[in-house]
């Protein structure tokens, strides 16, 4: 009986740390792929009537995320994160259509560095995608968002 009580109690123990542990990942979808953070982003100054926090305006992050479908293929999602005192707090996030029109199938998302977060705006990530599961090569994309914002997707030239 109380080989059995402490079975149960290690048991319970050991379940709580295990739960402990992985609080917060559980929410990660299965259905995620890639994923990069990479770039800077900063928000000038916002207007006067705004609240006294916001006043210095706004600095954060980019993340890119690949979602797989059902059918294998993947959407890819941009994600602009702010750094806070309370820690990373999401902006928004947008679809990236372009390969959404492709119905890709991601193989791996790369930022341009690995060395940590720029000290200039702006974000480099290369896509590596095919087109058809059958293909022996994936083909390369860049996403690229200049100092202003300004964004381009286009097949990476080398």
């Amino acid at each position: 009986m109380m080989k059995t009580l402490l079975t149960i109690a290690f048991l319970a123990a050991s379940s709580y740390c295990v739960q402990a542990q992985t609080t917060g990942i559980e929410a990660l979808p299965t259905s995620t792929i890639f994923v990069a953070s990479s770039g800077m982003w900063e928000q000038d100054a916002l207007p006067q009537k705004e609240s006294q926090q916001n006043a210095a305006g706004t600095r954060g992050y980019y993340k890119i995320a690949a979602m797989r479908q059902a059918d294998g293929t993947a959407k890819i999602y941009l994600q602009r994160i702010a750094y806070t005192a309370d820690g990373p707090q999401l902006v928004e996030t947008v679809e990236l259509e372009e390969f959404a029109q492709m119905k890709a199938y991601v193989t791996d998302v790369r930022p341009e560095s690995s060395n940590g977060a720029s000290d200039l705006p702006g974000l480099f990530v290369t896509v590596h995608l095919k087109t058809d599961p059958k293909q022996k090569e994936a083909d390369a994309w860049t996403v690229l968002i200049d100092e202003l914002g300004d964004m381009k997707i286009e097949k990476a030239s080398n």
